[in-house]
């Protein structure tokens, strides 16, 4: 294609610096924004003014900005949880049922020390709060390495079989806090027991301290892909599973490996949005529209290109956005579901912004015709 004196080619990259990629995904950002605009435009509201109440809400507000960081930690953790066994060249689907079994296995802990309700702890809030995230951690790490044993031992479609874990467990909670289940709450209204005060997890500032334990994962998982051994042979598996067992890499463990440390945090997932979030310490009603955001875990996993620290911000724009749009929604009196069109462009436009990741666009001066 020709403008003028020059040629517009593309050319593939050789690499991708890490400024390149930021202000390539930036860009699409802000081309999503534009594009969302017409949506406002149609809805009879100026653009500016409906991304004002967005964004202020869901990152300057007081009400708005915690709301904004505990859905932040819940995406990211998610995000991990789709990202490990993603470097293997696996796909884990079952962040939702992961994360249901960490949390009965965290409600479990503390229905058995007395921690239900308005019932005296047996022991100290300081040794069952840390049991009851051990349990998190442990149930669904076993429930992810169930797809990872199928994956190695018979190579069983990981998707399929994280899919039917994920049926399994929530009829599993849904049993278990129903009417007569031994979770059930106190108003028998299809809702989980609420957690004893002494068992809230510790907040700073007001915000739950699971965000450190989301952050501090992040340049952990960036350290093992980056500088291990293990990181190298999952890498290795993912891009040639057969190569890699020439190598030496078992075909075996590493799936068994990847799910369950992805498992394993999808249950501090769980542990988090049900047991440390302000306001919530049960398991609640609507238990199942959690297990469908763990799947925005899958698309920020996709468009971060599987690097955990580029996981952080998109997934913080993400929680923004989960809850700005939804209060814009009410106030501005949009249609229902604004929110999830506006995550929905998004969405699309960062992933295929993505294309310029490998491909870059180039102007060559072409001679002057004699």
């Amino acid at each position: 294609m020709k403008l003028g004196s020059y040629e517009i080619k593309l050319e593939k990259r050789v690499a991708l610096r890490g400024w390149e990629a930021t202000a390539i995904s930036t860009f699409a950002i802000l081309f999503a924004l534009v594009v969302f605009s017409f949506v406002f435009v149609q809805a009879g509201v100026d653009p500016l003014t409906g991304y004002k109440e967005i964004f202020s809400f869901a990152f300057l507000s007081s009400f708005g900005l915690p709301l904004t960081i505990n859905r932040f930690i819940f995406l990211l953790l998610c995000t991990y949880a789709f990202i490990i066994p993603m470097r293997a060249g696996l796909w884990n689907i079952g962040m939702a049922g992961q994360l249901y079994a960490g949390m009965l296995s965290a409600f479990a802990v503390a229905f058995a020390f007395g921690g239900k309700g308005s019932q005296g702890l047996t022991l100290s809030p300081g040794f069952v709060i840390p049991l009851m995230i051990v349990a998190a951690i442990v149930g669904s790490a076993a429930s992810g390495a169930i797809a990872g044993f199928l994956k190695g031992k018979f190579n069983t479609n990981e998707i399929v079989v994280t899919m039917m874990i994920n049926f399994i467990t929530f009829w599993v909670v849904a049993r278990m806090i129903k009417e007569g289940g031994l979770f059930m709450g106190s108003s028998g209204e299809g809702e989980g027991f609420k957690l004893s005060e002494y068992l809230f997890a510790p907040l700073i500032k007001g915000i739950p301290f699971t965000v450190f334990i989301a952050l501090g994962l992040g340049v952990l998982l960036w350290f093992l892909f980056a500088k291990t051994k293990l990181g190298y042979q999952i890498k290795v598996y993912g891009k040639n599973p057969i190569a890699a067992k020439y190598a030496g890499i078992s075909p075996s463990k590493i799936p068994v490996m990847v799910f369950s440390l992805g498992g394993l945090i999808a249950g501090l997932a769980g542990y988090h949005y049900f047991a440390a979030v302000p306001g919530v310490y049960k398991i609640t009603k609507n238990y199942g529209e959690f297990g469908d955001l763990a799947f925005y875990g899958i698309i920020c996993g996709l468009i971060s290109q599987g690097n955990p620290l580029a996981a952080i911000p998109i997934a913080l724009l993400f929680g923004g956005l989960t809850n700005g749009g939804r209060f814009a929604q009410g106030k501005l009196k949009l249609g229902f579901g604004i929110d999830y069109a506006l995550l929905g462009v998004l969405m699309i436009t960062l992933v295929a912004f993505q294309f310029f990741y490998r491909y870059k666009i180039v102007f060559v001066k072409t001679e002057k015709e004699k």
